[in-house]
């Protein structure tokens, strides 16, 4: 049931609202996607555009995450290589051949979103980066994400790389169920070995962690492509919510819409308020444009290079 999209879920009444509301009637969110669901259950709470394609930025790691722990041992040492070293910020500063342990390197990708430490991971755990990214669009089918797919281990822009609001959650639903995953996620602050002799201390991006105790765990993520990304899980009265939001203006709003959406989802648990699904038609359209937009210049410089050749 998991593998079906969310329209048809929402068309056969499966999982989902069966009914939608115009923006007006709902909660208003700024984020161009959003979800609340019950971690129990899997049962959406409230959706705004949970199919539309996004990018993910750095919650990409949650996926990385979760394969690592697949196939690694959490005390195993990484020898970190040229490549993971050279990645390019947000980085955790690891020299070539620093030994590492994979749990350091989960708590720099997770909390400090350190995109070197996510490549030593991907390396550690896959042989390689093509291959790991391979294994963590393998398990995005294993998981029923049909709106999902990756093309690196750490979230950096690039074309073919996508994740919808309901597919995030998914991916955060099935991370709090790792014992390790929720500590570390939940960690302010750690200081960090990252060589022999060398510490680093790294600060939670999860800025929600010291103004709300309720919120166990939390992945940020920001390019200028993606904006501001977060999912989130948080304990209520009536258990354990999960929040997902992508394509937010701001990291003040995509704080604000968290705290808005888990207390709205308290209330719908509470039947105080009906569930809510709904659709924005300029959050679809504004993606076919910059889709038409990416083909034009794809097209502009395959021209270019036609015109070089030509006169060489």
């Amino acid at each position: 049931m998991r593998q079906m999209s969310v329209a048809i879920m929402m068309l056969l009444g499966i999982g989902y609202p069966s009914f939608f509301v115009s923006p007006a009637s709902a909660v208003e969110i700024s984020s161009r996607a959003a979800v609340v669901m019950d971690a129990a259950t899997g049962k959406v709470l409230f959706a705004k555009n949970p199919d539309l394609r996004l990018m993910p930025a750095s919650t990409t790691k949650l996926m990385t995450a979760l394969v690592v722990l697949e196939r690694t041992q959490i005390q195993d040492a990484v020898s970190i290589s040229a490549r993971a070293a050279s990645t390019p910020a947000i980085r955790l500063g690891m020299k070539e051949g620093d030994l590492v342990t994979i749990e350091t390197l989960l708590s720099a990708a997770l909390i400090r979103s350190a995109n070197d430490a996510a490549v030593a991971l991907a390396e550690a755990a896959g042989g390689s980066e093509e291959e790991f990214v391979y294994l963590m669009n393998r398990k995005a089918l294993d998981l029923g994400l049909a709106n999902t797919q990756f093309i690196n281990p750490n979230g950096l822009p690039g074309p073919g790389q996508y994740i919808s609001a309901y597919d995030l959650a998914e991916i955060m639903r099935e991370a709090i169920r790792y014992p390790l995953l929720k500590d570390i996620l939940s960690t302010p602050a750690a200081e960090l070995s990252t060589g022999v002799g060398t510490t680093k201390i790294v600060k939670n991006t999860n800025h929600l962690l010291w103004s709300d105790e309720g919120h166990l765990v939390g992945k940020t993520g920001f390019t200028r492509e993606a904006r501001h990304c977060f999912a989130a899980a948080g304990e209520r009265g009536t258990g354990t919510l999960v929040v997902a939001l992508l394509g937010s203006p701001s990291r003040g709003l995509l704080w604000e819409e968290t705290e808005k959406l888990m207390a709205l989802g308290v209330r719908v648990q509470n039947n105080l308020e009906e569930p809510v699904v709904y659709i924005t038609k300029v959050d679809y359209d504004a993606g076919k444009i910059k889709k038409a937009s990416a083909s034009k210049k794809h097209r502009a410089k395959k021209n270019r290079k036609k015109k070089k050749k030509v006169t060489f």
